[in-house]
């Protein structure tokens, strides 16, 4: 008995390195390679979540599957290819090529630093009345609405203004509030924010967080009211 169970141990033992090996031979046969490359050398490259590379790399297809590749550069459009292996789909290349584009986002906005904190105005020359008129005839050269206005505690905001783009969303809006009567002050921010996605609503607030860039037809509208509301 003894004997017997030796001698299928040592079976046991021969054949399963070649069960496994089997085994991996046809988990890899099959397999398809494409080399990827980028038009911008310095454009990350991730594979179903995870990066394997930049501005090039090596993609590995396997067997009956599917594999989603994402190339991501900022100023560019995100950009989105699935490769699938499988016999229903048209053969893979050995090769393929991304010419990224630039985010249109980008091209219509520019960084301020002075984007999305209060900025102080001291008005020692105009008493409120004259403060406050003069801060609303800036306003509107900017915007159509003006969403909440009390003069007499010196809050005003604006209602949101957004534009859409390929891959972006982009709201602005003011809010200006008075921090002290003597001497008379007053704190204007202008919002800038983007939601990283097209056709957002800009109303969702939970869509949106804070961007460094503004829309260019809002670029000179901080230092308009540093210069005329003083």
């Amino acid at each position: 008995m003894k004997k017997i169970l030796l001698l299928f141990s040592i079976f046991i033992f021969t054949i399963s390195p070649l069960v496994i090996a089997k085994n991996e031979g046809n988990a890899t046969m099959g397999k398809k390679k494409i080399e990827l490359r980028i038009s911008e050398p310095d454009a990350e490259i991730f594979m179903n979540g995870r990066k394997i590379g930049t501005g090039t790399a090596l993609i590995v297809v396997p067997k009956e599957d599917c594999v989603v590749i994402l190339v991501k550069k900022e100023t560019f459009l995100t950009e989105k290819i699935e490769f699938c292996n499988k016999k229903e789909i048209e053969k893979l290349p050995k090769t393929h090529t991304v010419q990224m584009r630039l985010d249109d986002s980008y091209e219509a906005t520019t960084y301020d630093e002075n984007i999305n904190r209060d900025i102080t105005l001291k008005c020692k020359n105009i008493d409120k009345d004259q403060a406050w008129k003069l801060i609303n005839q800036i306003l509107l050269t900017y915007v159509d609405v003006i969403e909440m206005t009390d003069k007499e505690t010196g809050y005003l905001r604006t209602r949101w203004t957004s534009k859409t783009y390929t891959q972006n969303t982009v709201r602005t809006r003011f809010i200006v509030k008075e921090s002290s009567a003597e001497p008379l002050v007053f704190k204007v921010k202008l919002v800038s924010q983007q939601s990283e996605q097209a056709q957002s609503n800009p109303n969702n607030d939970q869509l949106f967080k804070d961007w460094d860039r503004v829309l260019r037809k809002y670029n000179n509208a901080v230092s308009e009211f540093q210069v005329r509301v003083k």
